[in-house]
């Protein structure tokens, strides 16, 4: 599992996918976000722009992503 290492919270779930280079570009991570691609927490989200918080597991393709909030 990766982690991820945020400075604030909430992060809009689309812009996680971004910066940690797993899409090309915010379209492309909106676009896999609405095709039920990605899951939070273990529960399938097609929300966006979902806050993700320190403790949140992102799993998108093989890729598993726990959020760790970072003072």
């Amino acid at each position: 599992m990766r982690q991820v290492d945020i400075n604030n919270e909430p992060v809009e779930l689309f812009k996680i996918l971004k910066f940690e280079g797993l899409v090309a570009n915010g379209g492309q991570a909106k676009l896999v976000i609405s095709d039920g691609q990605v899951a939070v927490n273990g529960k399938i989200e097609t929300r966006k722009r979902r806050k993700i918080v320190a403790g949140d597991i992102i799993v998108f393709g093989e890729e598993e992503l726990l959020v760790r909030l970072c003072p």
